[in-house]
């Protein structure tokens, strides 16, 4: 496990590209038949991801985190964007398709990630947050849950958002999250864009050719910097950040948030006439 620790934004304009994407980007999260995971102290967060291929992979208690297993004192969110895979939670399984969320709750001990066979390697993004409660395993499938319509065509935003873990939805202690993809002929993400200072946010970008990126705009709306993100790579979004971009291609990422609350609408719109 990577440890990554929290920053300030008056850190961010003596950084450099490297050192940008050295504390906020995880670039190499799906490696077959491992578990790579990164802990980032804003918010206590921990990002992972497992890339079964030719076994099932268990999910490892990390020494880092101070626990006998990952779910002692944890709670998280799991989207598979890859291949058809399974979950099993304490010897239970849960298929989870692409695009899929499975809410696993504290307590939990024994968590295993598998492909489907013959299928494509699932690719399974977990998202996971200090929890004080104990909430029900729970499965929703891709395009379940809350169904958001956002922006429009005109301004190349139009995009589905689907709110999974939730206040309204999922229960859970911190973690909020969902997915979004973009309509087809729209390319910007959370435009106009905010920040939300009780929260972080990461977001987790798929679906985008390899020879595509997404320009991720972070940073302070005054202070803006750029990262470059290939598919499969996720950015830490501390709460004093902006976070929006726009892809060469179309694409769809996976948001997850943890912090003061759950409230989705809690934010601050930052107008791009106001960024700088």
């Amino acid at each position: 496990m990577e440890q990554r620790y929290a920053t300030s934004p008056e850190q961010i304009p003596g950084m450099d590209t490297a050192q940008l994407r050295r504390r906020y980007l995880v670039e190499d999260l799906f490696v077959a038949d491992e578990v790579r995971a990164v802990y980032t102290h804003h918010d206590r967060v921990v990002l992972a991801g497992v890339q079964p291929v030719t076994d099932a992979v268990a999910l490892p208690g990390f020494p880092e985190i101070r626990s006998d297993h990952f779910f002692e004192h944890r709670e998280a969110g799991i989207v598979n964007v890859g291949g058809a895979g399974t979950i099993t939670v304490d010897g239970s399984d849960h298929k989870v398709g692409k695009g899929s969320c499975l809410y696993v709750g504290r307590g939990a001990q024994e968590v295993a990630f598998a492909s489907a066979d013959g299928a494509d390697p699932a690719r399974f993004y977990l998202f996971s947050a200090p929890a004080h409660t104990a909430y029900p395993t729970t499965l929703v499938e891709a395009g379940g849950g809350t169904v958001r319509e956002l922006g429009d065509g005109v301004t190349s935003n139009r995009r589905t958002l689907n709110q999974y873990i939730h206040e309204n939805g999922v229960r859970s202690c911190q973690v909020v999250m969902g997915v979004t993809t973009l309509h087809d002929g729209s390319m910007w993400n959370t435009m106009p864009a905010h920040t939300h200072d009780r929260r972080m946010e990461a977001y987790l970008y798929f679906d985008l050719p390899a020879d595509a990126r997404v320009v991720h705009l972070m940073g302070e709306p005054t202070e803006t910097r750029h990262l470059l993100v290939a598919d499969g790579q996720a950015v830490i979004s501390p709460s004093w950040s902006v976070h929006c971009g726009f892809g060469s291609a179309s694409y769809s990422f996976v948001w997850a948030m943890a912090g003061e609350n759950q409230c989705f609408d809690d934010m601050d719109g930052v107008p791009i006439t106001g960024m700088r």
